[in-house]
């Protein structure tokens, strides 16, 4: 199982990793704000991430660590 991780204080919100999953199963946060005043990107079913790391290359922030 894969697992996607954000470091949500640098993400600008771009949604770039949004549009580059396969899965679909990226969003921005409705809830969270971070210190940058942008809604961060987040995994929305963890469980169904393949791994497959096309969010992490798309950002252009390099704030996504995907781990197989």
């Amino acid at each position: 199982m894969a697992k996607v991780t954000f470091r949500t204080d640098e993400c600008k919100g771009c949604g770039l990793c949004i549009d580059a999953c396969p899965k679909g199963i990226l969003k921005l946060s409705e809830e969270t704000i971070n210190k940058k005043g942008h809604h961060p990107a987040e995994c929305a079913d963890p469980d169904a991430c393949v791994g497959c790391a096309s969010c992490a290359l798309m950002c252009p922030d390099c704030i996504i660590t995907v781990e197989r």
